[in-house]
């Protein structure tokens, strides 16, 4: 009869799916024990939006049949984020920022923004949703959010007395944006030291809480916003939100090679508006030849705008309508190649301001 090492040992050499490596060099086994013919595996998931936890579950039935057939296992499959604590420089307790930017303009990035924020809350992760387009913020309307963070003093690490606003809270997911700070209708009017400030104080000055994703909305194009989130904190990684069509492509190229030019690692391209007006796969092509990850594609589909346009990307995650499994493939996708990279360079790259 096999110890609970030998166990260890034997269900080590599983393949976990996603990764193609093995369970063991991937420390994803909590702990293992046997009585008699019972035995117990305890699995560590990588993120609560894992998408193949039925076929890891078979995996490793399968090899314990095969090696210890004596033994009748129960497999217990937990979720545990893992993440560079991207913002502890300063003193956020965020396990994973990602950042979603685009090389352009009107390519649905916001929405995108906000549907990996609520697909991921609503597979169990802790989520806030950043709002960095300054000039155009559209998350409070996308989120139906309304009213002004409150301001509360606290005690920072060092014991010193701050002020700290308390994000907006919708369905769970934690918001901050310009938008809440200013009337409808009214512009912002600034130059490049008033926007890092205010971004600034949206990361550091925010009382986040804990979160396994903190989504942050760029605003299009390659200048000072994404600059100085790359100065402000460790990214886990960018993704980059484009349309089908050549003249995006172009543009979506130019921001895989600013996020490179600062050593922020690329989660991979989204295809959005997919079909019809557009085409279908220009982005999967262009992630192919820059050998980027294809994160998946979101359909041209009107209902995608209604619950936009309501305020109810939430509800477009969790009820029954043509958009909603695409949309829960990318959010998978997106949270599986942050656990790709950490696992690629578990501290973190140097960032460097060129």
């Amino acid at each position: 009869m096999p110890t609970a090492e030998q166990l260890k040992t034997l269900v080590s050499n599983v393949i976990e799916p996603c990764t193609e490596k093995p369970l063991g060099d991937l420390r994803m086994i909590r702990d293992t024990f046997v009585n008699g013919t019972d035995a117990r595996v305890r699995i560590d998931l990588p993120t609560p939006a894992y998408p193949a936890a039925k076929q890891l579950e078979e995996l490793i039935r399968q090899r314990i049949a095969f090696a210890a057939s004596e033994l009748v296992p129960r497999i217990e499959l937990h979720s545990t984020v893992r993440g560079k604590d991207a913002g502890g420089r300063i003193g956020l307790n965020v396990h994973n920022i990602i950042a979603v930017g685009s090389g352009k303009g009107g390519v649905g990035k916001s929405t995108v923004s906000a549907a990996l924020a609520c697909g991921l809350h609503s597979m169990g992760c802790r989520v806030g949703l950043m709002d960095a387009d300054v000039y155009g913020p559209s998350i409070p309307h996308m989120m139906n959010a309304k009213g002004q963070p409150a301001a509360s003093e606290m005690q920072d690490e060092q014991g010193n007395r701050v002020m700290r606003m308390e994000p907006i809270d919708v369905g769970g997911v934690k918001l901050m944006s310009m938008g809440f700070f200013i009337e409808q209708g009214q512009s912002v009017v600034w130059r490049g030291p008033m926007l890092h400030k205010a971004l600034t104080q949206f990361l550091k000055d925010t009382q986040w809480g804990e979160l396994d994703y903190l989504i942050i909305d760029l605003p299009p194009g390659t200048g000072d916003v994404a600059l100085t989130l790359a100065q402000q904190v460790s990214l886990a990684g960018a993704v980059v939100v484009c349309t089908p069509q050549q003249v995006a492509l172009l543009d979506a190229i130019k921001a895989v090679d600013m996020y490179q030019k600062v050593n922020v690692p690329i989660l991979g391209f989204i295809e959005n508006m997919s079909g019809d007006v557009f085409g279908r796969g220009g982005a999967q092509k262009a992630a192919e030849q820059l050998k980027v990850p294809f994160l998946g594609d979101i359909p041209m589909n009107g209902c995608i705008r209604e619950y936009c346009d309501r305020g109810q990307i939430m509800e477009m995650l969790t009820e029954e309508n043509p958009a909603r499994d695409a949309l829960r493939s990318v959010c998978q996708n997106v949270a599986m190649q942050v656990f790709k990279e950490l696992i690629k360079s578990p501290t973190g790259p140097v960032l460097e301001i060129l």
